[in-house]
């Protein structure tokens, strides 16, 4: 049985809050909502919501007394809000920190390099440290790019309009898993706090390549031409930096830089887009058959 009780989320909306949330809200553990007061966000019912001011370290450890663990899903650009969060959990004596990762592998040393991680390899190099001191246990969960997510806004391909870019040709195998299956991660990282102890966890429910996708598609009718291009992920880290150099001569940057560095990091050789080991068994997630997959790709079609 697992010693952590009380779970506080961070981050209830997004690509991947929902899920984790609805995970949380079907397991045993007492869930609490972090939020700032004009937080738009809708919670089930029965979920505790607490307002919190995430610029004020002090605020949150005081509301973080009696919590178990933390999970952030913040997004890339708050890392003052997770650093504050953690510098917080630290202090309040919660037992376990899951900070946002949710995606690529970055302890992969390709993949680290890239800026886009900066902050998150920071994340993860305090809580070593502090780890190693005794004062906190961690986990790092890395599932590859969301498949319900990128199917959903095209990252992925875009299966209704016939459209994809191909990453390097588009046969690059990559991991990736649904928004549920990360839930079921979290929860399974917290059930199981000894087996998941200060390391990262790996979990799919595919490995799969753009172009069996867009043939799986084509299967459920949408064949006949795609406008397909080839795109060299190398090209992309290239516009990736350029653009970031723009920014630090104060001009206008292209917004799309960060999704540049992670299509790298998902489809580049040797950036570790294909898990060659996984905790799926350890975690209770068990995966999608090719059918699953195609009926998921039905629903964006």
């Amino acid at each position: 049985m697992s010693d952590i009780q009380n779970v506080v989320l961070v981050g209830a909306g997004g690509a991947v809050g929902p899920s984790i949330l609805n995970a949380l809200t079907e397991s045993t553990f007492g869930v609490t909502v972090f939020s700032r007061p004009d937080s738009k966000t809708t919670l089930p019912a029965g979920v505790k919501s607490v307002n919190v001011d995430f610029d004020s370290v002090a605020a949150l450890t005081k509301a973080l007394q009696g919590q178990d663990a933390v999970i952030s899903t913040l997004g890339a650009f708050a890392p003052h809000i997770q650093t504050n969060l953690l510098n917080a959990a630290i202090t309040a004596g919660v037992k376990r920190i899951i900070p946002s990762e949710f995606g690529s592998d970055t302890t992969n040393p390709k993949a680290k390099a890239l800026p886009v991680y900066r902050d998150k390899v920071a994340a993860q190099e305090f809580l070593k440290g502090e780890a190693a001191n005794g004062k906190i246990t961690y986990n790092l969960i890395f599932n590859g790019p969301i498949l319900d997510w990128g199917l959903m806004v095209g990252f992925l391909m875009d299966a209704k309009n016939r459209k994809a870019e191909l990453y390097d040709g588009g046969d690059r195998p990559f991991s990736t898993t649904t928004g549920s299956s990360i839930g079921k991660a979290v929860v399974g990282a917290l059930s199981h706090p000894a087996d998941t102890k200060n390391r990262p966890v790996y979990v799919q429910d595919a490995v799969v390549t753009q172009n069996q996708l867009i043939t799986l598609a084509k299967n459920l009718g949408q064949g006949g031409v795609w406008d397909t291009k080839v795109v060299a992920t190398e090209s992309l880290e290239q516009s990736a930096y350029a653009e970031l150099g723009k920014l630090a001569k104060g001009e206008q940057a292209d917004p799309s830089w960060p999704f540049s560095f992670i299509k790298r990091a998902v489809w580049g050789e040797g950036y570790g887009g294909q898990f060659p080991k996984v905790d799926n068994e350890l975690l209770g997630v068990k995966g999608l058959s090719e059918s699953e997959i195609q009926g998921l790709i039905k629903n964006f079609i």
